[in-house]
């Protein structure tokens, strides 16, 4: 992928360009930070191999994922948007990208692999989940901790301090928040958020003999 000034324009256009066109749709008027993209990866879980990545945009996640050591067969990205998702096709022709709503990421991962036998270790997510209402994020969250293994994260970020996950979602699906770290270098400034299981791992059963 090319990583030139002149690249990095024409993402930043392009990301831009869709935001005129549908901005409660696309969460920013820019594409995320490159900081902001390293902030994300350090949350992955250690040994990290599998990743589903949610709203790839422009792709600054992608390949921050890449670079990270995840292998393109083992990265699958849902973007709804069109124009946005033929961008990444193009950019990034060895990952797996789907043109999908996150609400369906049930189905998704099941028909690119990640399935109960092969789950994702992480769901990075670049959704603008503090503007969906409480059924479409719990839509989502649900969809998505259905195919993480059970020690999985979702890592999230927002704009703004303030948790974007309604706490009856997270009461209802078992999951727990934690803040992580914040950023100032991106247009706007961002919080990064991680959720996990309640109970990580489920207790089997003792034999009564």
């Amino acid at each position: 992928m090319d990583r030139t000034p002149q690249s990095a324009l024409a993402h930043t256009w392009t990301f831009f360009r869709q935001w005129l066109k549908n901005p409660r749709g696309v969460a920013a008027i820019s594409p995320s930070s490159r900081q902001l993209a390293r902030q994300m990866m350090s949350e992955l879980p250690n040994g990290a191999r599998r990743v589903v990545e949610l709203g790839g945009g422009t792709g600054v996640f992608t390949r921050a994922l890449l670079d990270h050591g995840i292998s393109p067969r083992d990265l699958l990205v849902l973007e709804l948007n069109e124009e946005l998702h033929q961008h990444l096709q193009r950019h990034f022709p060895q990952v797996q990208v789907a043109c999908a709503d996150a609400r369906d990421l049930g189905a998704v991962a099941r028909q690119h692999g990640f399935d109960e036998s092969s789950p994702a270790d992480a769901v990075v997510s670049g959704l603008g989940l503090l503007s969906m209402p409480r059924p479409t994020q719990q839509a989502i969250l649900a969809a998505a901790f259905d195919c993480l293994q059970p020690e999985g994260r979702f890592v999230q970020f927002t704009y703004g301090p303030a948790n974007p996950v309604n706490r009856e979602v997270l009461d209802d699906l078992d999951l727990v928040a934690r803040r992580g770290s914040f950023t100032w270098w991106n247009v706007p400034p961002a919080t990064v958020y991680v959720y996990s299981r309640r109970v990580s791992r489920a207790i089997r059963p003792r034999s009564m003999r």
